[in-house]
Protein backbone atom coordinates (compact mmCIF):
# COMPACT_ATOMS: atom_id res chain seq x y z
CA UNK A 1 0.00 0.00 0.00
CA UNK A 2 1.13 3.67 -1.00
CA UNK A 3 2.27 6.05 1.65
CA UNK A 4 -1.11 7.23 2.85
CA UNK A 5 0.29 10.98 4.90
CA UNK A 6 -0.59 12.01 1.85
CA UNK A 7 -3.69 11.18 -0.23
CA UNK A 8 -3.87 10.20 -3.95
CA UNK A 9 -4.16 13.70 -5.37
CA UNK A 10 -1.29 14.74 -3.82
CA UNK A 11 0.84 11.44 -4.89
CA UNK A 12 -0.25 12.84 -8.43
CA UNK A 13 0.98 16.09 -8.15
CA UNK A 14 3.82 15.22 -6.85
CA UNK A 15 5.12 12.46 -9.45
CA UNK A 16 3.68 14.66 -12.05
CA UNK A 17 6.75 15.87 -13.70
CA UNK A 18 7.95 12.55 -14.05
CA UNK A 19 4.74 10.81 -15.69
CA UNK A 20 4.50 9.91 -19.31
CA UNK A 21 2.70 11.99 -21.80
CA UNK A 22 -0.39 9.70 -21.59
CA UNK A 23 0.15 8.98 -17.90
CA UNK A 24 -0.08 12.56 -17.48
CA UNK A 25 -3.18 12.78 -19.49
CA UNK A 26 -4.74 10.19 -17.45
CA UNK A 27 -3.52 12.43 -13.94
CA UNK A 28 -5.21 15.23 -15.35
CA UNK A 29 -8.34 13.18 -15.86
CA UNK A 30 -8.20 11.82 -12.30
CA UNK A 31 -7.58 15.28 -11.27
CA UNK A 32 -10.27 16.64 -13.13
CA UNK A 33 -13.49 15.16 -10.97
CA UNK A 34 -11.55 13.64 -8.18
CA UNK A 35 -12.01 11.32 -6.38
CA UNK A 36 -15.25 10.38 -8.14
CA UNK A 37 -13.16 9.82 -11.93
CA UNK A 38 -11.27 6.96 -10.26
CA UNK A 39 -14.50 5.00 -8.70
CA UNK A 40 -15.44 3.02 -12.11
CA UNK A 41 -13.29 -0.11 -13.35
CA UNK A 42 -9.85 0.45 -14.97
CA UNK A 43 -11.65 -0.05 -18.43
CA UNK A 44 -13.70 3.05 -17.71
CA UNK A 45 -11.26 5.13 -16.29
CA UNK A 46 -9.05 4.35 -19.50
CA UNK A 47 -11.57 5.25 -22.05
CA UNK A 48 -12.40 8.57 -20.16
CA UNK A 49 -8.74 9.46 -20.17
CA UNK A 50 -8.10 8.31 -23.55
CA UNK A 51 -5.25 6.13 -22.82
CA UNK A 52 -4.49 2.49 -22.49
CA UNK A 53 -5.44 -0.09 -19.71
CA UNK A 54 -1.93 -0.80 -19.05
CA UNK A 55 -1.13 3.01 -18.65
CA UNK A 56 -3.41 3.00 -16.24
CA UNK A 57 -2.29 0.17 -14.42
CA UNK A 58 1.35 1.41 -14.95
CA UNK A 59 0.74 4.83 -13.18
CA UNK A 60 -0.63 2.94 -10.07
CA UNK A 61 2.16 1.36 -9.63
CA UNK A 62 4.38 4.35 -9.91
CA UNK A 63 2.09 6.05 -7.27
CA UNK A 64 3.25 2.96 -5.11
CA UNK A 65 0.06 0.67 -5.37
CA UNK A 66 0.16 -3.21 -6.15
CA UNK A 67 -2.60 -2.64 -8.67
CA UNK A 68 -5.82 -0.34 -9.80
CA UNK A 69 -7.83 -2.83 -6.68
CA UNK A 70 -5.08 -1.54 -4.20
CA UNK A 71 -5.79 2.03 -5.49
CA UNK A 72 -9.31 2.08 -5.80
CA UNK A 73 -9.89 0.96 -2.17
CA UNK A 74 -7.77 3.67 -1.19
CA UNK A 75 -9.84 6.05 -2.89
CA UNK A 76 -13.05 4.69 -1.28
CA UNK A 77 -10.94 5.15 2.11
CA UNK A 78 -10.59 8.39 1.27
CA UNK A 79 -14.38 9.03 0.22
CA UNK A 80 -15.34 8.01 3.45
CA UNK A 81 -13.39 10.25 5.09
CA UNK A 82 -14.38 12.80 3.30
CA UNK A 83 -17.89 12.57 3.72
CA UNK A 84 -18.35 10.89 7.08
CA UNK A 85 -20.50 12.58 9.78
CA UNK A 86 -18.87 13.24 13.40
CA UNK A 87 -20.18 10.14 15.04
CA UNK A 88 -18.75 8.30 12.32
CA UNK A 89 -15.30 10.16 12.51
CA UNK A 90 -15.70 9.86 16.16
CA UNK A 91 -16.04 5.95 16.21
CA UNK A 92 -13.08 5.87 13.37
CA UNK A 93 -10.56 7.61 15.62
CA UNK A 94 -11.30 5.97 19.01
CA UNK A 95 -10.97 2.01 17.47
CA UNK A 96 -7.26 3.22 15.85
CA UNK A 97 -6.43 5.11 19.02
CA UNK A 98 -3.50 4.64 21.05
CA UNK A 99 -3.45 3.62 24.44
CA UNK A 100 -1.72 7.17 24.92
CA UNK A 101 -3.23 10.30 26.49
CA UNK A 102 -5.62 12.67 24.61
CA UNK A 103 -3.38 15.81 24.32
CA UNK A 104 -0.58 13.91 22.79
CA UNK A 105 -2.34 11.57 20.45
CA UNK A 106 -4.18 15.34 19.27
CA UNK A 107 -0.93 16.97 19.53
CA UNK A 108 1.19 14.60 17.37
CA UNK A 109 -1.95 14.70 15.14
CA UNK A 110 -2.26 18.99 14.58
CA UNK A 111 1.84 18.69 13.83
CA UNK A 112 1.38 16.04 11.51
CA UNK A 113 -0.89 18.63 9.71
CA UNK A 114 1.13 21.18 9.94
CA UNK A 115 3.85 19.48 8.17
CA UNK A 116 2.14 17.79 5.42
CA UNK A 117 -0.29 21.33 4.96
CA UNK A 118 3.75 22.94 4.64
CA UNK A 119 4.87 20.93 2.54
CA UNK A 120 2.80 21.65 -0.11
CA UNK A 121 1.74 25.33 0.12
CA UNK A 122 2.95 26.89 -2.99
CA UNK A 123 5.16 29.61 -1.98
CA UNK A 124 4.32 31.76 -4.83
CA UNK A 125 0.66 31.52 -4.11
CA UNK A 126 0.86 32.61 -0.84
CA UNK A 127 2.70 35.76 -2.07
CA UNK A 128 0.27 36.10 -4.30
CA UNK A 129 -2.67 35.87 -2.14
CA UNK A 130 -0.80 38.56 -0.19
CA UNK A 131 -0.32 40.43 -2.61
CA UNK A 132 -4.01 41.37 -3.88
CA UNK A 133 -5.21 41.64 -0.02
CA UNK A 134 -2.53 44.04 0.00
CA UNK A 135 -4.19 46.50 -3.14
CA UNK A 136 -6.05 48.89 -1.52
CA UNK A 137 -7.80 49.70 -5.18
CA UNK A 138 -9.50 45.98 -4.56
CA UNK A 139 -12.71 45.72 -1.78
CA UNK A 140 -11.82 42.91 -0.17
CA UNK A 141 -15.07 40.18 1.03
CA UNK A 142 -15.15 37.66 2.98
CA UNK A 143 -17.28 34.56 3.93
CA UNK A 144 -17.40 31.62 6.28
CA UNK A 145 -20.11 28.85 6.87
CA UNK A 146 -21.69 27.38 9.97
CA UNK A 147 -18.88 26.57 11.65
CA UNK A 148 -16.37 28.57 9.39
CA UNK A 149 -17.61 31.78 10.03
CA UNK A 150 -15.87 32.18 13.17
CA UNK A 151 -12.65 31.88 11.00
CA UNK A 152 -14.15 34.87 8.67
CA UNK A 153 -15.01 36.85 11.41
CA UNK A 154 -11.63 36.53 13.38
CA UNK A 155 -9.62 37.26 9.94
CA UNK A 156 -12.39 40.34 8.73
CA UNK A 157 -11.34 41.98 12.56
CA UNK A 158 -7.73 41.93 11.53
CA UNK A 159 -7.92 42.80 7.85
CA UNK A 160 -10.74 45.79 8.71
CA UNK A 161 -7.83 47.16 11.00
CA UNK A 162 -5.40 46.42 8.22
CA UNK A 163 -6.94 48.21 5.71
CA UNK A 164 -9.76 50.03 4.06
CA UNK A 165 -12.72 48.78 2.34
CA UNK A 166 -12.96 45.23 3.57
CA UNK A 167 -16.61 43.53 4.11
CA UNK A 168 -17.92 40.46 6.43
CA UNK A 169 -20.07 38.79 5.18
CA UNK A 170 -23.40 37.43 6.08
CA UNK A 171 -23.34 33.48 6.26
CA UNK A 172 -26.90 33.44 5.71
CA UNK A 173 -27.26 32.80 1.95
CA UNK A 174 -30.49 34.79 1.20
CA UNK A 175 -28.77 37.71 1.90
CA UNK A 176 -25.79 37.20 -0.73
CA UNK A 177 -27.53 38.90 -3.33
CA UNK A 178 -27.20 42.06 -1.93
CA UNK A 179 -23.41 41.81 -0.94
CA UNK A 180 -22.57 40.21 -4.58
CA UNK A 181 -24.35 43.52 -6.02
CA UNK A 182 -21.51 45.61 -4.03
CA UNK A 183 -18.65 43.65 -5.88
CA UNK A 184 -16.98 44.82 -8.62
CA UNK A 185 -14.24 43.70 -10.78
CA UNK A 186 -10.92 43.35 -9.54
CA UNK A 187 -12.54 42.54 -6.33
CA UNK A 188 -11.61 39.74 -4.29
CA UNK A 189 -13.52 37.30 -1.95
CA UNK A 190 -11.76 34.87 0.94
CA UNK A 191 -14.20 32.32 1.24
CA UNK A 192 -13.89 29.19 3.98
CA UNK A 193 -15.18 26.22 3.35
CA UNK A 194 -14.35 22.63 4.95
CA UNK A 195 -15.92 19.23 5.24
CA UNK A 196 -19.01 18.91 5.30
CA UNK A 197 -19.27 21.64 2.21
CA UNK A 198 -22.19 23.57 2.34
CA UNK A 199 -24.38 23.35 -0.56
CA UNK A 200 -24.87 27.44 -1.31
CA UNK A 201 -20.84 28.27 -0.99
CA UNK A 202 -20.11 27.26 -4.80
CA UNK A 203 -22.98 29.26 -5.78
CA UNK A 204 -21.75 32.45 -4.25
CA UNK A 205 -18.26 31.52 -5.37
CA UNK A 206 -19.39 31.55 -9.07
CA UNK A 207 -21.47 34.83 -8.80
CA UNK A 208 -18.74 36.47 -7.28
CA UNK A 209 -16.29 35.21 -10.30
CA UNK A 210 -18.70 35.81 -13.27
CA UNK A 211 -18.45 39.53 -11.77
CA UNK A 212 -14.60 39.91 -12.05
CA UNK A 213 -14.15 38.73 -8.03
CA UNK A 214 -11.11 36.78 -7.42
CA UNK A 215 -12.38 34.16 -5.17
CA UNK A 216 -9.54 32.83 -2.08
CA UNK A 217 -10.56 29.33 -0.89
CA UNK A 218 -9.43 28.36 2.77
CA UNK A 219 -10.07 24.84 2.82
CA UNK A 220 -9.22 21.42 3.69
CA UNK A 221 -6.94 18.33 2.33
CA UNK A 222 -9.89 17.12 0.13
CA UNK A 223 -10.80 20.83 -1.55
CA UNK A 224 -14.66 22.21 -1.24
CA UNK A 225 -16.46 22.27 -5.12
CA UNK A 226 -15.84 25.80 -4.40
CA UNK A 227 -12.22 25.10 -5.40
CA UNK A 228 -13.18 24.93 -9.31
CA UNK A 229 -13.99 28.70 -9.09
CA UNK A 230 -11.30 29.90 -6.93
CA UNK A 231 -8.72 31.84 -8.27
CA UNK A 232 -6.35 30.54 -5.49
CA UNK A 233 -7.04 28.18 -2.92
CA UNK A 234 -5.04 26.91 0.45
CA UNK A 235 -6.06 22.82 1.03
CA UNK A 236 -5.17 22.64 5.07
CA UNK A 237 -5.19 19.37 6.77
CA UNK A 238 -7.84 19.25 9.25
CA UNK A 239 -8.31 15.41 10.60
CA UNK A 240 -8.14 14.93 13.80
CA UNK A 241 -8.73 12.44 17.06
CA UNK A 242 -12.04 14.37 17.02
CA UNK A 243 -15.56 14.02 16.02
CA UNK A 244 -15.03 17.48 15.15
CA UNK A 245 -12.28 18.53 12.52
CA UNK A 246 -9.36 21.07 13.53
CA UNK A 247 -8.79 24.40 12.44
CA UNK A 248 -5.55 24.72 14.06
CA UNK A 249 -3.92 25.07 10.59
CA UNK A 250 -6.23 26.69 8.80
CA UNK A 251 -5.29 29.50 11.63
CA UNK A 252 -1.93 29.21 10.76
CA UNK A 253 -2.40 30.24 7.34
CA UNK A 254 -4.43 32.94 7.99
CA UNK A 255 -2.64 34.30 10.52
CA UNK A 256 0.56 34.17 8.09
CA UNK A 257 -1.34 36.32 5.19
CA UNK A 258 -2.69 38.63 7.83
CA UNK A 259 0.86 39.63 9.18
CA UNK A 260 2.15 39.44 5.32
CA UNK A 261 0.10 41.58 4.40
CA UNK A 262 0.50 44.00 7.68
CA UNK A 263 3.76 44.39 6.88
CA UNK A 264 3.09 45.24 3.18
CA UNK A 265 1.06 48.12 4.31
CA UNK A 266 2.63 49.06 7.39
CA UNK A 267 2.62 53.15 6.82
CA UNK A 268 -1.11 52.61 5.81
CA UNK A 269 -1.42 50.08 8.66
CA UNK A 270 0.32 51.97 11.48
CA UNK A 271 -1.69 55.24 10.60
CA UNK A 272 -5.12 53.18 11.00
CA UNK A 273 -3.95 51.60 14.16
CA UNK A 274 -3.13 55.04 15.79
CA UNK A 275 -6.56 56.39 14.78
CA UNK A 276 -8.16 53.01 15.87
CA UNK A 277 -6.04 53.40 19.49
CA UNK A 278 -7.69 56.88 19.96
CA UNK A 279 -11.28 55.81 19.73
CA UNK A 280 -10.53 52.98 21.90
CA UNK A 281 -9.45 55.81 24.38
CA UNK A 282 -12.52 57.43 23.64
CA UNK A 283 -15.09 54.64 24.49
CA UNK A 284 -12.69 53.45 27.60
CA UNK A 285 -13.23 50.00 26.47
CA UNK A 286 -9.50 48.56 27.61
CA UNK A 287 -8.64 49.13 30.99
CA UNK A 288 -5.33 50.98 31.50
CA UNK A 289 -2.85 49.85 34.13
CA UNK A 290 -0.38 52.79 33.79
Amino acid sequence: MADRIKNIADMLRDKFDALTRAERQLANCLLDNYPVSGLGSITSLAENAKVSTPTVARMVQKLGFKGYPDFQAALHGELEAKISDPIAKHDRWSEAAPDTHILNRFADTVMQNMRQTLGLLDVGEFDAVVNLLSDTSRSVHIVGGRISRALADYFFTHMQVIRPDVTLVASNSNAWPHYVLNMKEGDVLVLFDIRRYERDSRKLAQMAQDRGVKVVLFTDQWSSPVSEVAYHCFNCHIEVPSAWDSSVVIMFVMEAVIAAVQTENWDDTKDRMQVLEDLFDQTRLFRKFV
